[in-house]
């Protein structure tokens, strides 16, 4: 999520997605929690309705960091096992984990009548891969590094990243789950009008 090709990255853009969604949502006296995690839960706020409440979910935003690995199942399946009551489930994430054990626990809120709304954030250059020249590509968890030539592999790539995100809007749509591809270096509106439009549905 540290991953940056332009003036923000994955994480910097999910936070301040769900800074706008927090805040939208106490306006209209919505309760709301957060979970932040990594390979593990790293901080958790219960759900709560009151304005007030902003401050500490937004000072918790600010300070989180890029965890060194990542397993979003089964931080997923804890919190679904965490939440008794029903409501709607927002997930912000690059998805950069193992797609089966994820939409596993996607299904695991479905299966407990939450509904589910997924953002999917990704760089514009992690989907076009244009890079030039010969480039050193670093694994910003594990550190491993590979030297190649873009051009080489930017078909292969493409197919890869193409069959990945279309795993998961053809899975989530099987599963009732709504899904929001976003890339970095567009506004917030669309992600905020889907928001918005789900809300309404649930009403």
């Amino acid at each position: 999520m540290s991953y940056s090709s332009g003036k923000i990255s994955k994480l910097e853009y999910g936070k301040y997605l769900a800074a706008s969604l927090t805040y939208m949502m106490l306006m209209q006296r919505d309760a709301v929690g957060m979970t932040l995690f990594d390979s593990k839960i790293k901080q958790y706020l219960p759900p709560r309705s009151v304005t007030s409440y902003l401050q500490p979910i937004l000072k918790q935003l600010e300070i989180i960091q890029p965890g060194a690995d990542t397993d979003i199942s089964q931080v997923l399946h804890e919190i679904a096992d965490r939440i008794k009551r029903r409501g709607l489930i927002i997930l912000i994430s690059d998805l950069l984990d193992e797609p089966e054990k994820v939409l596993s626990s996607l299904r695991h809120f479905r299966h407990n009548k939450h509904e589910v709304l997924l953002f999917h954030i990704l760089d514009p250059l992690e989907l076009s891969f244009k890079f030039e020249g010969d480039i050193q590509f670093e694994d910003l968890e594990s550190g491993e590094n590979i030297r190649t030539f873009p051009w080489y592999i930017q078909n292969e790539y493409k197919n890869e990243i193409n069959e990945f995100i279309n795993y998961y809007k053809k899975n989530c749509l099987e599963n009732r789950i709504d899904y929001q591809l976003v890339e970095t270096s567009t506004s917030f509106d669309n992600a905020l009008i889907e928001y918005l439009v789900k809300r309404k549905l649930l009403n």
